[in-house]
């Protein structure tokens, strides 16, 4: 933000024109009183912020402190490190390894189980559809109630494959809780053995004396202290930055805080209400202290310091000055809350950083007794548990991985039957599509036949009017005969050519209508029934299949 006008200038013969008024033509707007007293309020609000600076000066302080504290505990845990490394390293290693077999063996059959549960879920899916898809009552017998594709389904394979899903299941998840009961039993060893290093720091501080001879015996810890000790000193460096940064930014609202109270001061009107404004300044304000020893009296001086006259140009650069800066007041407040949130988020990693450094030095004195009873009893019974839990794991993954394909074949099953209906829907409507054509065919025969026949009928009788006086009767016995009639039989179609050989393979002819037949018979004699499908169920068939990606012609 920039810095406040300089109060001091030269004096001028005549008084100071009223500021903050209507402008004459020509000249340009200034801000009104209004405007100048409310960034005065919000430069007074953001001063508040003084609050966040002590609390940064109280942080920099304490991590001062925790840096002190964790480099005489780092120190007392670099006398502990002798002794039990080797020890202690391979029944981590064994603990990590037991672990790991738990987490993997845990990670393989939850995806197992996220793959049973997707299979299962994509099977029942279809398991609904076939419900929900009631089979059209022009293809079922007409005393029979509603059915749906699920009711031609037989659900046994389904259960007894969720059964032996279910077992493969119970039996995986016992060994896993076996596994998991036996690594908190050995969790609590490594616990018990923490618990009995704690008395050797006593012992250590109680024989300083004795240092070098007791760390043949004393009990060896990780290097993770020092690596703790190590990145504190930055993260001091960084809160003080944050600190340093603050009581800048801190400066710089105090300026924008003064350039207010002038420019108010120095508008038409604006004394009194500046007086009002400045005169309940909040306490921890005028405070001084350590961190900011000249923050109050540079806030209390500004405020009682005299009104030095300015001229107008002196005046309209100080209102410049303090509607840019106005602009960037709120940007400081708020830089100053990230920056305090931030020294908080360090100080809880400093405080993190020391209170590991803390436990760690409460490290083992008994550990030997606990090691020894240890690895002599306990713990191959807990690497005994957890080759149990990989043989049982591989036995049921083996199970499970046979269960999905055959839920796999099941879905596709009934996924093929969803496709086979709809696919029916649509060859009914072809069927009748090509029975409608065959209809047309005959209908434009029949009419046509009729006008052969009508105009033989005429052609006769006309020659028999004419020529028939002339003729002896007996000369052509057909002579007086009318044309002959056509009619059409309908023959049943019978069962399709390779359907038929499946079935009976010695009437083949006979059951598919393949010799023709003659006589006359009813229109609708054929045998034949196709279903009359409304159009919107055609349709939403076909949409099904197009939406499952289904051939069709």
């Amino acid at each position: 933000m920039a810095s406040s006008q300089s109060s001091s200038s030269s004096s001028s013969s005549s008084s100071i024109s009223e500021r903050g008024g209507n402008d004459s033509p020509g000249q340009k707007s200034m801000p009104q009183l209004e405007t100048l007293i409310s960034h005065l309020l919000a430069a007074k609000r953001s001063l508040s912020s003084i609050n966040h600076v002590w609390r940064a000066n109280e942080i920099v302080t304490a991590s001062r402190s925790a840096l002190e504290e964790s480099v005489v505990v780092s120190s007392r845990n670099n006398f502990l490190r002798r002794g039990l490394n080797n020890q202690l390293r391979l029944l981590y290693n064994v603990r990590s390894e037991v672990e790991g077999i738990s987490y993997r063996g845990r990670q393989e059959f939850s995806e197992a189980l996220k793959s049973l549960d997707t299979a299962d879920a994509r099977l029942r899916s279809t398991l609904d559809l076939l419900r929900e898809t009631i089979v059209d009552a022009s293809f079922r017998p007409k005393d029979e109630g509603p059915r749906s594709l699920h009711d031609f389904v037989d659900e046994r394979g389904v259960e007894e494959l969720h059964a032996a899903m279910k077992s493969s299941i119970d039996r995986t998840n016992n060994a896993r809780r076996d596994l998991d009961t036996s690594n908190r039993e050995f969790d609590d060893e490594l616990s018990s053995i923490k618990q009995a290093l704690r008395h050797y720091r006593s012992a250590a501080k109680m024989a300083s004396s004795r240092a070098s001879a007791s760390s043949s015996s004393s009990v060896s810890v990780s290097d993770s202290d020092l690596l703790a000790l190590s990145s504190m000193p930055g993260m001091l460096q960084s809160l003080e930055i944050h600190a340093q940064e603050m009581a800048s930014l801190l400066e710089s609202l105090v300026r924008h805080f003064d350039l207010c109270v002038t420019a108010v001061k120095h508008t038409d009107g604006g004394g009194a209400a500046a007086r009002s404004i400045t005169g309940d300044m909040p306490p921890e304000v005028q405070a001084s202290g350590d961190a900011m020893p000249n923050i109050g009296e540079e806030i209390n001086a500004n405020l009682n310091a005299p009104l030095d006259p300015l001229s107008d140009q002196e005046y309209e650069e100080m209102v410049n000055v303090l509607m840019k800066d106005a602009l960037e007041a709120e940007d400081v407040v708020m830089e100053i809350q990230d920056r305090i949130c931030e020294m908080e988020s360090i100080y809880e990693q400093v405080g993190v950083q020391r209170d590991a450094l803390l436990s760690i030095s409460n490290a083992t004195l008994q550990v030997h007794r606990h090691l020894s009873a240890l690895a002599s009893t306990r713990l191959p019974r807990y690497i005994s548990q957890a080759h149990n839990f990989i043989q049982v794991w591989n036995e049921e993954n083996d199970r499970i991985n046979s269960g999905l394909a055959e839920l796999s074949d099941l879905h596709s099953l009934y996924d093929g039957f969803l496709n086979a209906y709809d696919s029916l829907i649509l060859e009914v409507a072809r069927r009748a599509h090509v029975r409608a054509r065959v209809e047309k065919v005959l209908r434009d025969t029949k009419h046509k036949l009729k006008q052969l026949y009508d105009e033989d009928v005429a052609a006769r009788e006309a020659f028999r009017v004419e020529q028939g006086d002339f003729l002896p009767s007996d000369i052509w016995p057909g002579i007086g005969r009318a044309p002959m009639q056509v009619h059409f039989l309908r023959v049943a179609g019978g069962q399709l050519p390779a359907l038929a050989q499946e079935q009976d393979p010695e009437h083949v002819g006979v059951e598919t209508g393949a010799e023709p037949k003659t006589g006359v018979a009813d229109d609708n004699a054929d045998g034949e029934i196709i279903p009359d499908l409304p159009k919107d169920i055609v349709e939403r068939a076909f949409e099904r299949l197009k939406a499952r990606g289904g051939n069709f012609a």
